[in-house]
């Protein structure tokens, strides 16, 4: 059994206000307002709902889970929610930080320390994160750009190499 059967990780079609959410997001003013505010109302709406929902997935139509990383500074546990692709039964998630110049925080955390948590609709699963090399980033990029273009635009604006992780069950 993969994460994704685990988890019961669904990809569904966006309806049309979803896409259109989707299509400013993508926007450069769109991908900073959503950088900079979105993340206190994912996880109070993750919270509230008892991991069966986050704003992004209301607005966008995205499956959204929490990673739930160890902070490479402090030690502590940092919760962030992502949108994670399906990969050869199992997820990934990417570095994108809405194509924003800097690296997100929970990358740092990933390479200091692999092991970490993913929670999705009300499910919690320990997972192991492990940097997939170029070709299967590439791979990674165009299965979430069919899931949402914005990933497409995020990679382009980056200028920098945007870290792709294979999540893969703790043993």
């Amino acid at each position: 059994m993969g994460l994704l059967d685990e988890l019961g990780y669904e990809v569904t079609e966006p309806n049309a206000a979803q896409r259109l959410s989707q299509r400013v997001a993508s926007t450069r003013p769109g991908a900073w307002t959503l950088q900079k505010t979105l993340y206190p109302f994912d996880k109070a709406l993750f919270r509230r709902t008892d991991g069966r929902t986050t704003f992004a997935s209301l607005i966008a139509g995205l499956p959204v889970v929490i990673l739930a990383t160890t902070g490479a500074k402090t030690g502590r546990t940092r919760e962030t929610p992502l949108v994670a692709v399906p990969l050869d039964g199992g997820l990934a998630v990417i570095g994108s930080n809405y194509g924003q110049p800097n690296t997100p925080g929970w990358v740092f955390n990933l390479d200091a320390d692999p092991a970490a948590t993913l929670s999705y609709r009300g499910t919690t699963i320990a997972v192991t994160a492990r940097r997939l090399d170029d070709a299967d980033a590439d791979r990674v990029f165009g299965q979430a750009a069919h899931m949402y273009g914005g990933y497409e635009k995020y990679r382009d604006r980056a200028e920098r190499t945007i870290k792709v992780f294979a999540l893969d069950p703790a043993d």
